[in-house]
């Protein structure tokens, strides 16, 4: 077992061994608005995201979706950032916190006009407040389908400035989501819920703005290869083991 450990140490300090950083550009993303009747509206393919809780009192979430396919089977992700623009804010610093969501969603072609606040038509294919899928595929309860457990919170204050989510409950997640591609469904960000005029509003990855889209920076160690430098030390030491019996 000494040796065995050994080996370990040695492959963590083969070149193989070193941890890689992916930034990985929205797949998908998409704002839910509160209404009170039964009139749907998206903003899909429109240049922002809201999340927080506007002055005429209803509620704004946003959905966010990565493809982290990129990312070897077997990977160990040590570290996730999402980062954010605030293009947008009436208040000062506010909580706002990420979440797993717990269903699939969709990205249609509505575009909300102006500041983008008051959404638009939902088209087909939109999530919306009461659908995952505008207009035949509900929510379990309006407002999405997602983990009430948080897994990263940030005070957001002013606008043109960038903020990240961080913490290791988001790095299980994306495991999770390496692990088992399947439940990957992205996240949902949500507000100040509790008091009017607190919502922000965010660049979208539709954004004109490149560097203002949303990015989820992974870091993570590869498992190595039997033909890495790592994977090559492993073996070496496994084979001085057993010559030594």
């Amino acid at each position: 077992m000494r040796l065995l450990t050994c080996a370990f140490a040695v492959a963590a300090c083969a070149p193989g061994a070193y941890a890689d950083l992916l930034v990985l550009d929205a797949a998908k993303d998409n704002t839910l608005y509160e209404e009170t009747s039964p009139f749907q509206v998206s903003n899909g393919m429109g240049e922002s995201l809201f999340a927080g809780f506007t002055m005429i009192q209803t509620k704004r979430r946003a959905l966010l979706a990565f493809d982290v396919s990129a990312i070897p089977a077997g990977s160990a992700v040590t570290s996730v950032t999402l980062t954010l623009h605030c293009t947008r804010s009436a208040s000062g610093a506010e909580p706002v916190t990420l979440h797993r969501a717990l269903a699939s969603w969709g990205e249609g072609a509505s575009v909300a006009e102006g500041e983008g606040g008051l959404g638009a038509d939902a088209a087909p294919g939109d999530a919306t407040w009461l659908f995952s899928f505008f207009p035949g595929q509900s929510w379990t309860a309006p407002g999405g389908d997602f983990d009430a457990s948080a897994l990263a919170t940030t005070f957001v204050a002013g606008s043109g400035v960038s903020y990240g989510w961080q913490s290791a409950a988001l790095a299980a997640c994306v495991q999770s989501w390496v692990d088992q591609p399947a439940t990957n469904h992205g996240f949902l960000l949500m507000g100040n819920e509790a008091a009017p005029q607190t919502a922000k509003r965010f660049a979208s990855r539709e954004h004109a703005t490149p560097e203002f889209r949303p990015s989820l920076t992974v870091e993570y160690t590869p498992i190595p290869g039997p033909g890495s430098a790592a994977g090559l030390a492993i073996g070496a030491a496994l084979a001085g083991r057993r010559r030594a019996r």
